[in-house]
């Protein structure tokens, strides 16, 4: 036992440490070369050496000619090489993997027409992970050395927000059992408990072995030894005996302690009175912290106390310092031990395979949709709440949808993936809509159409300009300078430019030969009424049937061929990206990276995504039917444009998961990607969503029209004019993303104090 325990200690820590580019929170991507050359590098003599076959200086100097084979660390490397790891080099993109579905998928990332999609769709070895990404998934069940302060900010919210009124709630009922006089025991345990709380950082709870008695008695010192996490990953840590004395037989086999428990009277009163209204407290601080996410710890914290720690025998919990030792001698069992009660990398953390945020916001839409169908009359609810709630409950479901889309088109060859991006890629605002064209059109309020054109062009301006700005900034101040690749960015402007001018020369054809029309005018001069200026109101042009051989000789004919030739030029674009020039983004995957799909643990396979892309799309249809049902209050208040509210709430709500996604491109320092999912989605919006709309509108006529507004117009024009010019150089930097930001801020500005539409 002597000889295991000292092994124990002095156990080699390379396998426990991870290498200098498996830090993958630190943005680091190194070349492939330069890995193979720090593989064999860093490690030790007697390591390097078995590195398959022999190496030669040779070898070494002369990048990409030898690949060499390490034993740990290489593999390691290979795991963590997936969150997109490029060469800029040589313009050439090098995705390196751990499995071939994850390969598939960064790979679509690359591709012209395919949602980009940072998140993995297939489970990483635990092991395989960052110090930092293993902290987030800890029990709190081991005993860790510690150095850092434990009065942190962090530290003391807690207290404020959940220790002084769980502590309280402990004290009241350890004199409930006081008083009971059978349960003195657990009235002795909840004062413990009640001190743990009000401050559990440093502090831990253990478990008494099952032969405390005969333990102690042979021993009456105790000491507790942290074990390393990686010689226990999956029980909690031993209280081992000293080299010293003499071994203990095996205790933790011995007779169960369960059947005297729970024939005591005191369990069952303690059962009854106390441990309801702890259930009750641990719930709610449990709910709460898990919401707020980045006290997920404290979540955890309480989920353990209230299904584990208030199930025991009060006489085998210990409360101690976690730094504490004493002589040794009992075998114990760490149950809880906690040093921080909030973790700011929490917003990384996932439930089989589902990000927190979009886990707790999953149950708005069962709230929205309640509300929004059950209470008609605004009883419970008024028409705000609920418009608020339905907009909100979008953000998970476009969450949801682009995970089943990047999960079937990774797990599917190329032809089933095009179809399922071009299928579902723009369902989330299609749905949207079409459902506000259907209202507008049966309630007879025009007001919903202009509505519909506003979200059209703000999500159009958010994917040139605030996408691409806000992800230059963040992805500038963290890198400094970037650099992305100028030949297929100028392939995204051309489209755009295309995308543009077609949907908005029905609007440039109508100013130039449309009449136009002007209401509320007065004689200024207060002369006759048939001479003199004239001061008019609401001027709009004519294309209603007083008009009719301009509009249905001239513009719809014209708004056909546009809608008809602006998918073609689409179709174009995905040719000469995907397969006739594919060697503009020359994507490579790395020769020995890729394990192979069987090694591949999905998250969702291709049958579970179909099933929950076919339902997030129904629960969108309904959110956003609930959305347009309500939002006349809100664009009834006198102090807010319409135009604003189109082009702001309805336009980048739905957005939010991309602006995520390139947001943690721009921090890996591969802002190529970032800028690739604004322009991919703008792209969308004016060759794909708006003449969908159009033949929507042909088969029923709802009365959409593809003339827009002069603010739309010329906004859309000099956003796409101004990103071209950007776009350039092939590099960014935080000012360039600052500019982009503040023209979007000034466009946001003129459409806040435009007037609302006509007859609005």
């Amino acid at each position: 036992m002597s000889t295991d325990t000292e092994s124990r200690r002095r156990r080699p820590t390379i396998d426990s440490q991870d290498s200098p580019w498996d830090q993958d929170h630190r943005g680091g991507h190194l070349h492939g070369s330069m890995c193979d050359r720090l593989c064999v590098a860093s490690l030790p003599s007697e390591l390097r050496d078995a590195c398959t076959p022999p190496l030669s200086p040779s070898l070494l100097s002369r990048p990409g000619v030898y690949t060499p084979k390490c034993p740990s660390t290489h593999t390691r490397l290979g795991a963590h090489a997936s969150d997109d790891v490029w060469e800029d080099a040589t313009n050439k993109t090098t995705i390196r993997a751990e499995n071939e579905v994850e390969a598939n998928k960064l790979a679509n990332n690359y591709r012209f027409g395919f949602r980009k999609w940072k998140s993995h769709v297939t489970e990483r070895p635990f092991e395989d992970r960052s110090d930092v990404v293993k902290e987030l998934y800890s029990e709190l069940n081991v005993i860790k050395p510690h150095t850092g302060h434990l009065i942190t900010c962090g530290n003391v919210v807690y207290v404020l927000l959940f220790g002084w009124w769980v502590s309280l709630v402990y004290l009241l009922v350890s004199i409930l059992m006081f008083i009971t006089i059978i349960g003195v025991p657990y009235g002795k345990m909840c004062w413990k408990l009640s001190w743990y709380f009000l401050w559990p950082f440093g502090k831990s709870i253990q478990e008494l072995g099952g032969g405390v008695g005969r333990c102690c008695g042979r021993f009456p010192h105790c000491e507790a030894i942290p074990e390393d996490v990686e010689d226990n990953e999956d029980a909690s840590p031993i209280l081992l005996p000293s080299p010293t004395e003499e071994p203990i037989p095996d205790l933790l086999h011995g007779p169960p302690q369960h059947k005297p428990y729970w024939h005591r009277v005191g369990t069952y009163v303690w059962l009854l009175l106390g441990y309801p209204l702890l259930a009750v407290v641990h719930s709610l601080a449990c709910l709460i912290s898990w919401l707020l996410v980045f006290t997920i710890p404290v979540a955890k914290m309480n989920a353990r106390t209230l299904a584990s720690i208030l199930l025991m025998p009060p006489e085998n919990l210990s409360v101690s310092t976690c730094s504490k030792r004493k002589p040794q001698g009992c075998e114990t069992r760490a149950l809880l031990c906690c040093y921080h009660a909030v973790n700011w990398y929490y917003y990384k953390y996932t439930v089989d395979g589902i990000n927190v945020f979009a886990v707790n916001l999953l149950p708005l839409v069962i709230v929205s949709l309640v509300i929004g169908y059950v209470d008609k009359g605004n009883q419970f609810a008024s028409s705000e709440v609920k418009f608020a709630t339905a907009v909100g409950s979008i953000i998970p479901l476009s969450y949801y949808i682009g995970m089943g889309i990047a999960s079937i088109s990774a797990q599917s060859n190329f032809a089933v993936g095009a179809v399922v991006n071009a299928t579902f890629g723009s369902i989330t605002e299609m749905t949207f809509y079409i459902t506000a064209l259907l209202r507008g059109h049966r309630a007879g309020n025009a007001c919903l159409q202009e509505i519909v054109k506003s979200a059209l062009t703000g999500t159009l301006l958010g994917c040139i300009l605030f996408i691409p700005g806000i992800c230059m900034i963040i992805g500038g101040l963290r890198h400094r300078e970037q650099r992305f690749n100028s030949r297929s960015a100028g392939v995204s402007s051309a489209l755009l430019f295309i995308s543009v001018g077609g949907v908005f020369a029905p609007t440039l054809f109508s100013k130039a030969y449309g009449n136009l029309v002007c209401d509320n005018c007065t004689n200024s001069t207060g002369g006759n009424t048939t001479s003199g200026s004239f001061v008019c109101r609401n001027c709009h042009y004519d294309l209603s049937e007083n008009n009719y051989t301009l509009f249905h000789s001239h513009i719809q004919p014209l708004v056909y061929t546009v809608s008809f030739l602006l998918p073609v030029a689409y179709i174009i674009g995905l040719i000469f990206t995907l397969k006739t020039h594919s060697h503009i983004y020359d994507i490579h995957v790395g020769e020995g990276e890729v394990t192979g799909h069987h090694g591949a643990v999905v998250h969702w396979s291709r049958w579970r995504a179909l099933a929950i892309l076919i339902i997030a799309t129904l629960l969108m249809s309904a959110c956003a039917d609930v959305t347009t049902e309500h939002i006349q209050p809100i664009l009834s208040q006198p102090n807010i444009s319409q135009y604003f509210i189109g082009v702001t709430v309805l336009a980048m709500v739905p957005e939010i998961p991309e602006i995520v996604n390139g947001i943690q491109f721009a921090l890996q320092n591969n802002i190529s990607l970032s800028l690739e999912v604004g322009s991919c989605i703008a792209v969308q919006v004016c060759m794909l969503q708006i003449p969908l709309l159009v033949l929507f509108n042909a088969f029923y006529d709802v009365g959409f029209v593809l003339i827009f507004c002069d603010l739309h117009l010329w906004a859309s024009i000099f956003s796409v004019v101004l990103v071209n010019y950007i776009f350039m150089d092939g590099k960014s930097d935080y000012f360039q993303g600052t500019a982009l930001v503040v023209v979007y801020l000034i466009l946001l500005a003129s459409y806040f104090f435009a007037p609302s539409p006509a007859g609005c």
